[in-house]
Order: structure tokens, then sequence, then C-alpha cells
């Protein structure tokens, strides 16, 4: 198969082996299989109808389709209507619509759309939002009623590489979300340096298999888009099933015998909790040739448990691949090299500290895992402030070039102006290269500076979360100002009981792996502490709510 210039290229050549295609199984369980053939026909089917709707090309459709099946032919029919589908997160209850609400009208005038997609389920919820006067002229369309049988007569609009293909909100973690330009040539490139030789290398009898939330870039690209384009079968299964039952990942693993899976380093470290002694017997793993890792600052003591937990199941520990990317470069920006085993490099903290990686055996070193080099054609630096590129195992700003890399924010130019200068992609993320291999650190805009010395704050909210009592993986470090000094502030999710001793446990952890004390420990209700869509902590907000004394607690006794 010839590389396409666009995913409507894409999709028309795809193959009619009826063997072939998406396999969606729904928070039922039930079971929908769409061929290549049949996928390209519904697709056509919706297209027709967005257009008979008089939604024109380049005019952009809201996403908010909570089941798989529903929002990946929405989403084609969408592209190829040459329709720009803005995929956002659908899921939300009564209780907290408003909040959500809010943050829908605020993606939807960021991309100024013409309509809004969603289905039955969820048409209740999403109906008051067009009451809103800022959404006039917004269309809703419920799928399961609008899209009717019949086709209505359709002719195909042409579609470029220079073209829109989609609008990518950011996950706003550190701001308020940005819609990312995904042109078709930026996808095209991406996916097929991702999938190809120097990264996942797909093969002819390669499965996917994949639980991510197809709002999010690692889902829709890695599982959808990017698996349309190299002819790559996937079985997807809905997000909130993983998060009920968090073992059905490798139970699917194990009965459809899937070559390649993806997730952040939480779920890793869910699944290896929560499955018992007595599932192992039952699970394959031998299949899985990549176990990708991305999205979220990756951790080698979870990798590294799950790779010991699931060994007796024929987990190769050499299918663990970390990643790293972001969406204003598609996706993918480094791989580890595929098939070898995990780089762990570790850290003096006090070098760290001043933004040195110096090498060291001490039981306190800082573990980062390399997320491996670039992909040909692309390049990544390590820079100042200045933009001045720094030697190696020196910390900085990690930029980015090459064909992935979007051109900017969707009708924002100040951002734009920001974040994209002479062609290079400036990640607002910390790092340090040795021997060509990438390692994260973190975010420039979270960075702890305490008495000149540099702090990243997922390092300290690690050691917090191995706190027996702590709930693993919601934790947020922030530094404040007090009196012109910078102070450190740590919010952890806990039960009420174990609220006092936690304060205790969680200052003693800080002060013997840091040297720091921290100015308040906040020992917060279980899922009180904000996060993006995607699961990612938002240091910012809680960093907000925090100083604005609306951050929910469990007070100290008095």
């Amino acid at each position: 198969m010839r590389t396409p210039s666009t995913l409507v290229e894409a999709i028309e050549q795809l193959p009619s082996d009826p063997s072939r295609g998406f396999l969606f199984i729904t928070t039922e369980r039930e079971e929908h299989f769409y061929s290549w053939e049949r996928l390209r026909d519904e697709a056509l089917r919706r297209a027709s109808w967005l257009r008979a709707m008089g939604i024109e090309k380049g005019e952009r459709l809201g996403l908010v389709c909570p089941e798989n099946r529903d929002f990946v032919l929405t989403f084609l029919g969408g592209v190829m209507a040459g329709v720009v589908p803005v995929p956002i997160f659908p899921g939300a209850s009564f209780k907290a619509s408003g909040h959500y609400l809010d943050g829908l009208e605020h993606i939807l005038r960021a991309a100024r759309a013409s309509a809004l997609a969603c289905q039955a389920r969820n048409h209740e919820l999403i109906a008051p939002l067009l009451e809103r006067p800022t959404m006039k002229g917004v269309r809703l369309i419920v799928t399961e009623r609008d899209f009717g049988e019949k086709a209505p007569p359709f002719t195909p609009p042409s579609i470029h590489p220079e073209d829109l293909c989609f609008l990518q909100f950011t996950s706003g973690s550190t701001s308020q979300p940005k819609g990312v330009m995904i042109r078709h040539r930026n996808l095209i490139a991406n996916t097929t340096a991702f999938l190809g030789p120097f990264g996942i290398a797909r093969r002819a009898e390669d499965l996917g298999l994949s639980w991510l939330p197809l709002y999010h870039d690692m889902g829709l690209i890695g599982f959808v888009l990017g698996t349309i384009v190299t002819d790559l079968p996937v079985v997807l299964f809905q997000t909130s099933t993983f998060v009920r039952a968090p073992r059905l990942w490798v139970e699917l693993i194990t009965r459809f015998r899937a070559t390649i899976t993806y997730a952040p380093n939480f779920a890793y470290d869910l699944v290896t909790n929560r499955v018992t002694e007595r599932d192992l017997a039952n699970l394959d793993l031998s299949s899985l040739r990549v176990a990708g890792c991305g999205a979220e600052p990756i951790r080698a003591k979870t990798l590294r448990a799950f790779a010991e937990k699931f060994e007796r199941c024929g987990f190769n520990p050499n299918a663990l691949l970390p990643s790293y990317g972001m969406a204003e470069s598609c996706l993918a920006i480094t791989f580890h090299q595929r098939g070898t085993p995990m780089l762990v490099d570790r850290v003096d903290p006090q070098a760290m500290k001043r933004g040195e990686a110096i090498p060291s055996d001490d039981p306190h070193a800082i573990e980062f895992v390399s997320c491996g080099v670039p992909f040909p054609n692309h390049e990544v630096r390590i820079v100042n402030e200045k933009g001045e590129p720094l030697p190696e195992r020196k910390v900085g700003e990690i930029i980015v070039r090459g064909p992935s890399v979007n051109d900017g924010y969707f009708e924002n130019p100040e951002a734009t102006r920001e974040t994209f200068r002479e062609g290079w992609l400036y990640t607002g993320d910390l790092g340090y290269i040795v021997n060509g291999n990438l390692y994260v650190c973190g975010r420039i805009k979270d960075l702890i500076i305490i008495n000149g010395a540099n702090h990243y704050p997922q390092d300290i909210e690690w050691v917090i979360s191995d706190i027996d009592g702590v709930r693993r993986g919601n934790v947020v470090a922030f530094s404040t100002m007090r009196d012109g000094v910078e102070q450190l502030v740590i919010a952890a999710e806990a039960n009420s009981q174990d609220a006092e001793r936690l304060r205790i446990a969680i200052r003693e952890a800080v002060q013997e792996h840091f040297g720091l004390n921290p100015f308040y420990v906040a020992i917060c209700p279980v899922g009180s502490l904000p996060k993006t869509s995607s699961g990612k902590a938002q240091r910012r907000k809680t960093k907000a709510l925090w100083e604005e004394g609306a951050l929910p607690e469990h007070l100290p006794r008095t």
C-alpha cells in the first residue's frame, strides 16, 4: 500500500479484506465489527448527511459522543465531508454539568463550531448548552436520530494535504485549552513515522488493542487514525470500562492475542495493583511485542513492577516502549528503540537542582526513563532561556521541529507566537539528552525553585504517592510566595481518618528525600483534586484553589 497524502485517501485505499478493521466493544460488552469496507461506507453515509444539513467544507463540528463506535464513524464522516471534527471530552454527570458545559462552551467558541454531535445517551445533558446566547447558530446533531438510513446525494469534496484534518484541543493542564491545527500532511507524517520502521514497525499480523479515550491524541491518532493510515486492525473498548475493571485490559490482550497496546504510567500502576494472583493463572501476554507508555511522566519503578508481575504470563520486558509526544506535534516525538531493554538514568538530586543530570549510584538518586530518539526528518534540541543549544546532561527546554509539527493554534495568534518560533515547537517541557536519548524532567511553568535550587514537582509527587494511605497518583506539589519567599505546598488525596498521620509522614518523606520543609500539607478528600479531561494533574488550578482558600481538605482537628 503506497503512502497516502491525506486521511481521506488512506480511507479510500484500505483493502477490502473482510477480516481487517475495527472491533468496537461497548460499555455493555457488546461487540460490533466494522471491516474497512463497512467503515468506509458508513463514514460516507454520515458525510452525506452532514453536507445535507448545510455544514460546509472547513466548518468545525464538535464531537461529544461517549461510545467509541459512534465517535469514530462520525469523526470519519466529518473528514470525508471536508468538515473539521473537534473531539471533546464527553463524560460528565448532571451534578457537575454546569462546570462541564462551561468548558464545552469555551471549546466550541474557540473553534467557532457550526455544529455539535452527541448521542441520545448524553443529549439531555448537552441540550441546555444550546440555549446560551453565545451558542446561537450552533446546530445540535443527535447521531441516532439525525443520520438517516438512506444517504442523500453527495459529491465528496477534494481534500488536500494542506487542509485542516481536525482540531485537537490541548488538555489544559497549565492553561486554557487551545485548538491545535492538525493538517492532513502533519497527520500522515507523524503516523507513518511512529508506525514505521523506526517506530513500532507495523507488521501485517499486528493487532492493536486500546481503551484510551478518543478525544485525546494518544487514543485517537495512535489507535484510530494511524491504524487506518497503515492498515492495522484494532480492538477498541471503552475508557469507562477500563476504569471500572482495569484487569479487562490484560484479559482482552490474552483473548485476542494483541501485539500492540499503549497507556499512560498510571494505568500500568493500576493494573499491576488490581490483578490478583488468581487472575495471573488465566493470563497470557506473550503476544505483546509493544507495550507503549507516554502522555504523562514515566516512572521506572512502575514499569519494572508491571514487567515483574506479568513475567510469569509470558510478558517480555523488552516490549516496554517509553515515548514522548504532544498534540502540537500530532502525537509522537521520540520513541525508545523497539525490542530493547528500557534505559534508566540515575542522577544526583543535588546536581539536578542546578540543572545538571550527573550520574549517581546513591540510594537517593533520581531515576529518569529514556523516551528514546526522534524519528527521521525530525529534530529535538535542549535549549536555555535564550534559545541557545545546551550540551548533554544539561537541563533545559525541549524544542522540536519536523513535518509532524503543526503550524499553530486555531485563531490564537498570541499563543501561536509564544509556542511556534522560527520553525521550532517550544514544548514548555524540561529535559536533557544523553547519547541522543531524551529524558523528560517536567514542565517549565511547574518548576519549583526554593533557595535557588530547582525541584521537579513530579519527583516530589512520586515519593509521596508511595506513602501508605495516600491515593497513588493523586498528589500535587507546587510553590507559593509568602513574604517574598517561595514555599512548598503539598496537596494529597486520602481518607479523613488518615489525615493527621499523613501530614506528618509527608513532611518527613519530603525532608528525607529533598531536604525541604513543606510550608503546608493539605490532605484532600478522594476525587477532589482538579484534573484535565485526560487525567493529568492541574497544578496551576490546584494552586489557585489553595491560594483562594477553596481547595477541599480534611482540616486538622482542633
